[in-house]
Order: C-alpha cells, then structure tokens, then sequence
C-alpha cells in the first residue's frame, strides 16, 4: 500500500453515508481509519462492517471489531477460490516469462526499478 493512500476512509463524512451502510475492505487495512470505523459503529452512524483486512494485521485480540455483532472478519482469505489461485499463477509464471524474455512485468509497482534495468516496455 502507497503511503498516501492509507486512512482513504476516515468515515468523518457522517452527513453522506446512509445509517443503513455497511463498509466492506477487501483491499488494505491502512485504506480505513478503523479508529474512525469503531465510533462510527459504536454510534450507530452506520450500520456495520465486513473486513477481511484490518489496519494491524494479524488483528490484535483486544481488538473492539472482534465483539462488535455487526461486524464479519476474516484473516484476509476473502480472495482465495479456485478460479483465483489459478488466475494468481497464471499471472505469476506471465509475469516470470515477460521478465526472462527482456520485458517489464505487468502490474510493475516500484517504478523506480525502470531507472535501474534494461528491460523494454511491451
């Protein structure tokens, strides 16, 4: 996760979000202020949360989400089928053979690299 981008939801903008809502984070933990995600469960400024991520990961057990009923964690596994897994090495061995064969990977994060390796884009 790229630093800016972290605490994307800060759940200060209570005007806007329905008491019906449900959060749901799939992506990152840091993309939540889950400070912010707690008081507005507590409070009833929203509805609920299902999370698969948390901001310190493995959760802490002290952690209040842990016994709020309005909330559904798992251990950051909501991406796992077996369509996905296939999909996850398909792009590995892709991303292996582009590099081995002089180009740039797909989804190159650290662009960075491309100041320090002679490979071509595709």
């Amino acid at each position: 996760l790229i630093m800016k981008a972290s605490f994307f939801i800060r759940l200060n903008c209570s005007s806007l979000i329905k008491k019906e809502a449900f959060i749901i984070n799939t992506a990152r933990g840091p993309v939540i202020d889950e400070q912010a995600l707690i008081r507005a469960l507590e409070s009833g400024q929203i509805a609920g949360a299902g999370l698969d991520v948390t901001e310190i990961e493995p959760i802490m057990k002290n952690n209040p989400l842990l016994k709020m009923e309005n909330v559904i964690i798992t251990p950051h596994i909501a991406w796992y089928s077996e369509e996905s897994e296939l999909e996850l090495k398909r792009k590995t061995a892709t991303n292996v053979a582009d590099v081995l064969s002089g180009y740039y990977p797909d989804y190159l994060f650290n662009r960075d690299v491309k100041e320090k390796v002679n490979l071509k884009d595709k």
